[in-house]
Formats: structure tokens, sequence, C-alpha cells
């Protein structure tokens, strides 16, 4: 759908997303939804409707309001779209911290078939690349890792792998302790998560 000359709108089922360099732009286009949608018997709800300016600077839009035919609209700091936490400042930060609390979900829901000694090593790191690392790696295509948040996708993938190879017995003190990472890196042969 054009709106003023240009395709400026997300639309999935029953959410839509309208863009713009400008709140103005945003309001303009706003308008031109509820006409639109009223042209076709459809009405655009005020309290379900909200909107966000993506800046780096943490007080835009704070200032402005959203006000179109008598109808006022929330101004949010992030929400979820199609799985995605999107933020005001465009952070990634919030994204992975959403996808490794899903992953964590995840795996305590499999976290016993992870540590079971019916089922062999392959079939659990199977496990890990089928049920837990989609639910974690969602949208990665799109992320601007900084190392912070590197280093959590790791720590989050040593913890799935700890589960997956078990303790070994030390050589020397017999005693049976966690695998070190180095371990980890050889026991598991493909790319880690990052």
């Amino acid at each position: 759908m054009k709106l003023n000359g240009a395709h400026r709108l997300l639309v999935y089922a029953d959410d839509v997303n309208i863009f713009g360099r400008s709140v103005d732009t945003v309001k303009e286009n706003t308008g031109a939804l509820i006409v639109a949608s009223k042209e076709i018997a459809l009405e655009v709800n005020a309290y379900k409707t909200k909107y966000m300016v993506m800046s780096r600077d943490q007080n835009a839009g704070q200032s402005h309001s959203m006000k179109i035919d008598n109808s006022s609209f929330e101004s949010v700091g992030k929400f979820k779209y199609l799985g995605k936490t999107l933020t005001n400042q465009n952070s990634i930060q919030e994204e992975i911290k959403s996808r490794l609390k899903t992953g964590n979900v995840c795996y305590h829901l499999v976290q016993n078939l992870l540590s079971s000694s019916l089922l062999s090593k392959n079939l659990k790191i199977k496990i890990n690349r089928t049920i837990i690392l989609p639910v974690v790696l969602y949208g990665c295509e799109t992320w601007l890792l900084a190392l912070r948040e590197e280093h959590r996708l790791r720590v989050f993938e040593k913890r799935v792998l700890r589960r997956i190879f078990g303790l070994k017995r030390d050589e020397v003190t017999g005693e049976w302790r966690k695998l070190h990472n180095e371990e980890l890196n050889d026991l598991y042969c493909s790319p880690n998560i990052v």
C-alpha cells in the first residue's frame, strides 16, 4: 500500500507498522491509513494503537504526542513485532535478552533429555540444533553484536554443551569436574553460536 506516494507500510495479519523519517510523516501516513480504513468499513483501535520514535537520542519522541481524528495514541519505548523486540534506540540488547530468556525456557524443557544416559551424544546435539538454537537465533541475521552480547550467547551455548557432554574425570585427582571451554570446543565440532 502506498501512503503519500511512497511505500511506508509493513502489514502482517492485523499488525500494521507505519514508518517515516519524522513524527509528522508518521502522523500524516497514519491519518491516511485511518481514512483508507474507514472507506472499507474498518476502524483503527486507538487503545491498541501505539507509536514509537526510533532514534539514538534518548529523549526522541518524548515531546511528541500523536493525536489524529480525536484519538490519542500512546508512545512506547519498546514493543514486540513478529517475535522480535524493537526498541526506540534500535538497541539489540533487549532482543538478545528476550531470545536468551526464551532459549532458557526451551533448555529447561529438554534438560532431562540432554543429561540422559539413554541418548547418544549425537542425538543430544541434534536436539540442541533443532530445538534450542533456532529459538535463540531467531532473527539473528539482523543482529549487530557487541562483545557483551557475543559473550552472553557463548555462555548460554557452553552451558547447554556442558549438559550434553557431562562431567569428566580429572586424570590427576580422579575427581569429576566440568569440561573446560577448550575441551568443549574439541568435542563440539560445529562453529560456535556467534
